[in-house]
């Protein structure tokens, strides 16, 4: 039983009444009380895979910037060349410590430039790493130049996920969002009140992350949910983010796991920038070679490869499972790991140790699920 003293602790979002109002189960997740489930993981995920759900996902980080050199000042704290981006459009990219171990991935929204000559962005990170992110960005920027907001507790975030979602979304927005392409972003009028609306996600889906006020963001979600979108945990989440193989901070990738290892090699433009945090480990790893690859797993049974796990090719141990479930759209078990780049092949046969026991799997590529809805970059 959980302690009452922890439970009382957790910090809980604006929407959390109205998750308790639906008789949610709630968790732990970094010292946030979120909504696990509402009516059952497979079917919240079911409903974001063929019509539209929405996550209250207000526990992430929220930073908003302002410099007359906003892009420049960036530069240097990820592998990812942001001087491409132009008004409108996104970049996922990691924040990077010396060793090119990943702090965190993120989210840049570059906002454009002011007629005064100041350049605004959005920057969306971890919940579980928003004070340790904070501290890095505050250690790196020159303060004097950059002007940085944390917002993280005065805005509302909203992911509306799944091929109606844009349908289901425009009845509350003023502006069009069919134009709006993948990693696209506008600031809006959302209920007669202003919100910042990008079409990005984190479930492999077509859909929208929407930031606003914290009552403005209640009455989106009521009216959403009396539109017929089903309301989600992160359960749902979970599963459907492992289905599209992207990673989770803390499992898939950390502070040890570099963007070459973890299979995040597209972001990083070693070609078209100049210097930045952990340059040179990715120039080293980039020529030598990594020894070890994130992969995707399918297991070759029912049995299920979950989070730590240890991965075997024959009798010996390689790696372990990073995460792992039984794919609801797929029906059968999936699972990222990280091995031996010599056994990263596709086809390759492992196996994975369960309560003492080995079970084979078969190295497959990733994603494992790809939706035709989905939005590529514009």
């Amino acid at each position: 039983m959980a302690n009452p003293e922890e439970i009382v602790s957790l910090t809980r979002t604006p929407l959390f009444s109205l998750a308790q109002e639906l008789k949610a189960r709630f968790t732990n997740f970094g010292g946030w009380e979120m909504p696990v489930q509402f009516i059952g993981i497979s079917r919240e995920h079911e409903a974001v895979r063929n019509t539209a759900g929405m996550f209250d996902i207000s526990h992430m980080g929220k930073f908003s910037l302002r410099s007359k050199d906003l892009i420049s000042q960036l530069q240097p704290l990820v592998p990812s060349d942001l001087s491409r981006l132009q008004q409108g459009q996104a970049q996922y990219s990691v924040l990077l410590n010396p060793l090119s171990g990943i702090i965190d991935d993120i989210i840049f929204y570059y906002q454009g430039e002011e007629s005064t000559g100041e350049q605004r962005g959005v920057l969306i990170v971890n919940a579980t790493t928003t004070t340790k992110d904070k501290v890095w960005l505050l250690q790196h920027l020159d303060l004097k130049r950059v002007e940085f907001q944390d917002l993280s507790r005065e805005k509302v975030l909203i992911a509306v996920q799944g091929p109606k979602a844009c349908s289901f979304l425009q009845s509350f927005v003023l502006e069009d969002l069919t134009p709006v392409k993948g990693f696209g972003h506008l600031e809006a009028t959302l209920l007669g009140k202003s919100a910042f609306i990008a079409r990005t996600g984190y479930t492999g889906e077509d859909g929208f992350e929407v930031m606003l006020d914290p009552d403005v963001g209640i009455e989106l979600w009521q009216n959403l949910l009396n539109a017929g979108v089903v309301p989600c945990g992160l359960g749902a989440r979970d599963t459907l983010r492992l289905e599209a193989a992207m990673a989770l901070y803390g499992q898939d990738i950390d502070d040890t796991t570099t963007p070459l290892e973890a299979g995040l090699g597209w972001l990083v433009h070693l070609d078209t920038k100049g210097d930045f945090i952990g340059r040179s480990t990715l120039e080293q790893q980039k020529s030598a070679g990594v020894q070890r690859r994130l992969v995707g797993l399918q297991m070759q049974g029912r049995n299920i490869a979950r989070h730590g796990y240890r991965v075997l090719s024959t009798d010996i141990v390689v790696g372990d499972v990073s995460s792992g479930t039984l794919s609801p759209t797929l029906g059968y078990p999936i699972a990222l790991a990280y091995v031996p780049t010599q056994l990263a092949t596709i086809g390759q046969p492992l196996f994975v140790e369960i309560r003492g026991n080995t079970y084979p799997a078969v190295v497959v590529k990733r994603p494992f699920y790809r939706s035709k809805n989905r939005m590529t970059n514009g």
